[in-house]
């Protein structure tokens, strides 16, 4: 329960300050990410428990990563991150998952991820902001990845590219489980050095 309050309060903390970085009113903020102000207020004060869909739009209308939204300051040069140690961000009805290991530091951070999806499960994702690019690479079975309503078969082995501001969702396919990891490019931010 701890670990739980501290996350939040850490949360609260990261959101007001990239909110205050960009300029913007709690209002502004709302407007633009599709978030009650209510529901802002309440997490930058440390309340409630945002779901995964309202982190990312938030962390799209902020130009920040997704754990620039989560993590503490860096502890050192080299951070080795265990999947057991990471809360998954999102639970699929049938056990998939999707963990957020880490991102990287500097003007144009990459976010890593670990999915686990079942066969016919799926995970659909809005729209990222113009510039962001994904990536997923298939360690084990197959998915069905979909872009802008076009599907396309990736298995393992297979990497797969992809301008993230379409609509995309990640379904597993055939009879076992898919495993894949997936990177998040998101360009510079309007606060980082020309």
């Amino acid at each position: 329960m701890a670990e739980t309050a501290a996350a939040l309060r850490m949360l609260a903390h990261n959101v007001r300050a990239a909110r205050t970085r960009a300029g913007l009113s709690l209002d502004e903020l709302g407007r633009r990410a599709k978030v009650s102000k209510g529901a802002l207020v309440g997490l930058e004060k440390a309340q409630g428990n945002p779901n995964f869909a309202t982190l990312v739009r938030l962390a799209d209308t902020l130009g920040v990563s997704v754990s620039a939204l989560l993590e503490g300051p860096a502890e050192g040069r080299v951070r080795v991150v265990s999947a057991d140690a990471v809360m998954p961000l999102w639970a699929g009805e049938e056990g998939g998952e999707a963990r957020l290991m880490l991102t990287t530091s500097g003007p144009a951070p990459v976010e890593v991820w670990r999915w686990k999806l079942e066969p016919g499960e799926e995970y659909p994702s809005h729209p990222h902001q113009a510039g962001v690019v994904e990536t997923v690479s298939v360690t084990a079975g197959q998915m069905v990845l979909v872009v802008d309503g076009t599907e396309h078969a990736v298995e393992a082995g297979q990497t797969a590219t992809f301008d993230g501001d379409a609509p995309h969702a990640y379904r597993g396919s055939g009879t076992k489980t898919c495993r894949l990891i997936m990177t998040v490019h998101i360009p510079p931010g309007p606060n980082s050095a020309s």
